[in-house]
């Protein structure tokens, strides 16, 4: 067996060093945009899934033989969701949208136009991002209610007092 030389061994060492480097700046890079992202925001955002019942109200062509199923939401905001189902649903669909509040066991309809839509990560399944528009006041408003109870709730619950019981004694502000 051979002896590496010690030259091609600090090579191999200038080579391993530049690639953790080159892969942290990459890291950084992507941490930074995805900072950026959140930061362009228009509405906080509560990452939380709740049960969705949609209504395609746009014309779509080609659609599907079988029944279009979008079971849940997730990334919710005062502005738009992002919805998981079994179909690709083309960008500029007009939506309605029947949100199930899991922790206030009540639903709140919206109107939405399909934003973007891909396959998820799963790829059994696809996911578009909807626009809230043309949206009754009295529900963005239900929706903001919830969403900053939420976020309430997570920043100042450390002991995992019971939803229910935290909302009935810390009801959300308006502004």
């Amino acid at each position: 067996m051979a002896k590496k030389n010690p030259e091609t061994k600090y090579e191999e060492k200038v080579f391993v060093k530049e690639r953790i480097i080159a892969k942290r700046l990459k890291n950084s890079k992507k941490e930074a945009a995805d900072q950026e992202i959140k930061a362009a925001r228009k509405a906080e955002r509560l990452d939380e899934e709740n049960e969705v019942l949609i209504t395609i109200l746009s014309e779509i062509e080609n659609l599907p033989k079988e029944d279009i199923l979008y079971n849940y939401s997730e990334d919710i905001s005062m502005t738009g969701t992002r919805i998981q189902g079994n179909c690709l649903l083309p960008v500029d669909t007009f939506l309605k949208i029947d949100l199930v509040l899991k922790n206030l066991k009540q639903t709140v309809t919206v109107f939405g136009k399909v934003k973007w839509s891909k396959p998820a990560e799963d790829v059994k399944s696809y996911e578009a991002g909807v626009e809230f528009v043309d949206t009754p006041e009295e529900s963005i408003k239900k929706l903001g209610d919830y969403i900053l109870s939420i976020n309430q709730y997570k920043n100042l619950n450390p002991v995992g007092v019971p939803y229910w019981i935290f909302a009935k004694f810390n009801k959300p502000s308006s502004k």
